[in-house]
């Protein structure tokens, strides 16, 4: 499994393919539905240090606030991420982003928006929320707990070797849509069949 470390440039991304596993060190942010909304609706200028060059986790985590104030993530597992398919690609765009971890997989405009800017999707694995949350070292920030509420804030966390497998890249692959393919073939010769 190879080390990728971010923030990452294009030029790397764009050497990556479908079906590479890769363990994530360094600064991510997390984001679902209401922090989607906001930073495309909002434009938010102090948050773009914290996302240009990384990647945005679908993760709605359960967190611990330790008694210095600090927090600690406790659970951290992928939430499904065709639910942000009408902002992501806006979103890699706009802030610089060179990955999306989630569950599922995207659509179409997201895999178009990888391609334009240069960014990979990144398929963590479901169920394994307390075995992720290891990874994750540090909570640096966090924007909008009040407002959005622990899940949907959005938590700049710093993570060491993270795993992941990139199943949408910046070449228009999917493995997504590989296997819905492979898919509807067997369907069809089993039909075929009875």
């Amino acid at each position: 499994m190879a080390e990728l470390k971010l923030p990452v440039d294009e030029k790397t991304i764009r050497e990556i393919r479908v079906g590479a596993n890769l363990e994530l060190s360094g600064r991510m942010i997390t984001g679902r539905d209401a922090a989607h909304k906001w930073l495309i609706e909002e434009c938010r200028e102090e948050i773009l240090p914290y996302l240009e060059g990384t990647v945005i986790y679908h993760c709605g985590p359960v967190v611990r606030q330790n008694p210095d104030g600090s927090y600690t993530f406790v659970a951290a597992g992928p939430t499904t991420s065709i639910r942000e398919e009408p902002y992501q690609a806006d979103v890699i765009g706009q802030y610089g982003l060179r990955g999306v971890i989630g569950k599922g997989g995207m659509g179409q405009k997201t895999l178009d928006g990888l391609g334009k800017h240069g960014a990979l999707y990144l398929h963590a694995v479901g169920g394994a929320a307390q075995v992720l949350a290891r990874a994750v070292k540090r909570v640096e920030n966090v924007f909008m707990l009040e407002e959005f509420g622990v899940p949907e804030a959005l938590w700049v966390i710093e993570v060491e070797k993270f795993p992941v497998m990139v199943t949408m890249d910046s070449h228009g692959g999917s493995l997504h849509d590989e296997v819905e393919k492979k898919s509807e073939q067997e369907l069809e010769r089993l039909l075929a069949v009875s």
